[in-house]
């Protein structure tokens, strides 16, 4: 089973959990990425994501294909990116995999959460708390991204 999913409300990671359970599994492994405070010598409120939903969603199930391409062991995927503000302590992203074993668990997670930074189109901007100032963050991980642009030309 794959479950991809876009929400504006707060991610229940022990939903998600539940979600990808199953019997025939004896690993689960959960990212959980989530808001941090510190950012380049100012302190961060919260961040706010911005997606091309239906092009998002499409690219979540094709990172859910190359898992089970590189990973025919695995069983369930979800993949949920939270979308609008989200506050410093709260959670952004969460990737979870069940599997039999846990390599398998483990490895699909790592590569997973650097696919989706890679090639979902989402973009967050840092909200700074001592002044209300906000930036849009490159992602030097993404395809398209200048930075990676530089790094392969």
């Amino acid at each position: 089973m794959d479950h991809v999913e876009l929400t504006h409300s707060a991610i229940d990671v022990n939903q998600i959990s539940k979600l990808i359970g199953s019997k025939n599994c004896g690993a689960q492994s959960i990212f959980i990425g989530t808001t941090r405070e510190d950012g380049d010598d100012v302190k961060v409120e919260k961040l706010v994501y911005e997606a091309y939903e239906s092009m998002a969603i499409k690219m979540m199930k094709t990172v859910c294909g190359e898992l089970r391409a590189k990973w025919p062991l695995i069983e369930n995927v979800a993949i949920c990116h939270r979308l609008g503000s989200v506050p410093v302590g709260e959670t952004s992203i969460v990737i979870a995999v069940s599997s039999p074993h846990r390599k398998d668990a483990l490895e699909a997670v790592h590569f997973a959460i650097d696919r989706c930074k890679a090639v979902v189109p989402i973009w967050k901007k840092e909200v700074f708390s001592e002044n209300g100032i906000s930036r849009w963050m490159e992602n030097k991980e993404c395809e398209w991204s200048s930075s990676n642009a530089e790094l392969t030309s």
